[in-house]
């Protein structure tokens, strides 16, 4: 998240295509999300699964296409943590750096569960904990996914993902939906703008594309069609297995299960299809876990180089050039959480910090004036209304310490600028 350097040798070479920037969108979309997310979100929206995930997909793209707007006027490295920054003012630059840092710690935690529950079910925790400790070791020696990686990760999931698509509808349960009984009672609004809060963090990773102003060929055209492309095929992704994991296993087994897409291809009769949705389930998580704690490490690191926090955690590595003091610390918090929440607590926290990054976002994509490339005033306005209602209709108990964790750092900062410290 540090601005980088304007002299020439520090821009990227615009060597991406459409199609790759597609890739790197969906790959980063389709993580461990779609394997767990539809199961927490049913318990609040019941048969309105469907809904929520419609809900979830028009947050997501306004948010996507404000990021969008953005990067194309401050095209250096740091998303709302430079936008914030420079069209609201230095505490709502500070906190977007915060909440992403919050909320993709959390992601990380979600993402280690997530690949304990499918791979070892019952020891989920102890194994979460040492896969963290395994990728923060390599994230130390300086490793990172190329795009190449990307899309053969992204291949392997699309593919167990339409095994599963498959093996619902040869389950024949999909066909007699007409004897689900109806949409059942409407489960409030909280249920299902609480459950569209749930799976946005499933669509979390979209602005990935956005940030690419630098990377791609013909920016002004490739970027909006690969978020349109990208989103689009995620969104009606999304919806196709939501709905089939509703009427396969029902709304109370799947609002129970942490696994649902093992236990809908058993339901339909392929239980030797099972291992390969684990094997997917694994791929997916890690691959975004990998990149997660590589995200979340720099940012902490960024924060740290301004003085927002400690800058001891600034310090980069001589050896393997990467900030080694923030990526231990990142591990040792992803480990804590791991031992003390669920996949559902971890899930619900991660949306609630993420929701707030992107109500700034959209804020400071209003800020843009009439000659800068900003979007139409629905969009950001939409977004921004969006992201408020569905991280304050998380559950109850999400919001609150959400709500606790953003005074810590909003009074870190005004004890930062009242007494002029500097870590």
């Amino acid at each position: 998240m540090t601005t980088s350097s304007s002299g020439p040798q520090a821009r990227p070479a615009r060597v991406l295509g459409t199609v790759d920037a597609v890739a790197i969108g969906a790959g980063a979309m389709l993580g461990a999300g779609v394997f767990t997310v539809f199961a927490p979100a049913a318990l609040g929206a019941g048969a309105w699964l469907p809904v929520a995930i419609l809900i979830a997909g028009i947050v997501a793209y306004c948010n996507a296409v404000s990021s969008a707007r953005l990067a194309a006027r401050h095209p250096e490295s740091g998303g709302a943590y430079v936008y914030g920054r420079e069209r609201l003012g230095d505490l709502w630059g500070y906190l977007a750096g915060w909440s992403f840092v919050v909320g993709k710690t959390a992601s990380c935690a979600a993402m280690a569960l997530t690949f304990g529950a499918y791979l070892l079910p019952g020891w989920e925790k102890a194994l979460a904990a040492a896969t963290v400790v395994a990728l923060t070791a390599l994230n130390y020696r300086g490793i990172q996914r190329s795009t190449m990686v990307i899309k053969i990760l992204l291949a392997a999931v699309l593919a167990v993902l339409a095994a599963v698509c498959v093996a619902m509808l040869l389950s024949g349960r999909l066909a007699a939906v007409a004897q689900v009984e109806g949409l059942g009672p409407w489960p409030g609004s909280f249920g299902v703008l609480g459950a569209a809060g749930m799976i946005f963090f499933a669509f979390a990773g979209y602005a990935r594309v956005a940030t690419l102003g630098g990377e791609v060929r013909d920016p002004q055209t490739t970027i909006p069609r690969a978020v349109n492309i990208s989103l689009g095929g995620v969104l009606a992704l999304y919806l196709v297995i939501g709905t089939g994991l509703l009427i396969v296993l029902g709304r109370e087994r799947l609002s129970t299960t942490d696994t649902p897409m093992v236990d809908a291809v058993r339901v339909a009769g392929f239980d030797w299809l099972a291992p390969v949705v684990v094997a997917g389930a694994a791929v997916a998580s890690l691959g975004a876990l990998l990149s997660l704690i590589l995200g979340v490490s720099r940012t902490t690191a960024a924060m740290a180089a301004d003085g927002h926090l400690p800058r001891s955690l600034a310090s980069v590595h001589e050896r393997h050039g990467v900030p080694h003091r923030a990526e231990l610390l990142v591990g040792a918090v992803v480990i804590a959480l791991v031992l003390v929440t669920d996949l559902r607590g971890a899930i619900a926290f991660s949306a609630f910090g993420v929701l707030v990054y992107y109500a700034i976002t959209n804020a400071s994509a209003l800020r843009l004036g009439p000659d800068e490339p900003r979007p139409p005033l629905l969009v950001p306005l939409t977004g921004l209304g969006g992201c408020v209602v569905l991280a304050c209709s998380l559950p109850l108990p999400t919001v609150i310490t959400g709500m606790a964790v953003l005074a810590v750092g909003a009074g870190l900062w005004w004890l930062r600028e009242r007494f002029d410290l500097r870590f």
